[in-house]
């Protein structure tokens, strides 16, 4: 399945819906999947997002710049707790808002695999918190 227009557009406006609030994670992974993609990552440290297809091929877009520094020290609690409230869609909550609670508790990017139903989140020494898809 090859990165097409239409995929690169779709990329381009699942990034735009999480980072202006107007979809939500189920709605970007779900628009995704039924486009052929099986994952993509976010780069904090880069200001980047990477959309992958099965087939190896990829679209890299330029993100907002979180301007909380990525902090040395991984902090599981902390980020668990900035999903969780991305999960429950708490007032107030926006995804900007929650990268920069997750870089400042050392996350520097996350993965999310649609094959693997997780979003694994990764600090600057390796550290990681996995993170399953609500059923």
């Amino acid at each position: 399945m090859a990165m097409d227009d239409h995929k690169k557009a779709l990329a381009r406006t699942c990034l735009a819906g999480a980072e202006g609030n107007t979809m939500t994670f189920p709605q970007i992974v779900k628009a995704l999947m039924a486009a052929g993609f099986e994952s993509y990552e976010i780069d904090f440290r880069r200001s980047t997002a990477t959309y992958y297809l099965a087939d190896g091929e990829s679209v890299e877009l330029a993100t907002h710049k979180v301007d909380t520094p990525v902090a040395p020290d991984f902090d599981s609690t902390q980020i668990g707790a900035a999903i969780k409230d991305a999960q429950r869609l708490v007032p107030g909550y926006t995804y900007k808002g929650f990268c920069k609670k997750a870089a400042a508790a050392g996350c520097a990017g996350y993965v999310v695999s649609f094959l693997g139903r997780r979003a694994l989140y990764i600090g600057r020494t390796g550290e990681t918190h996995v993170e399953h898809f609500p059923n």
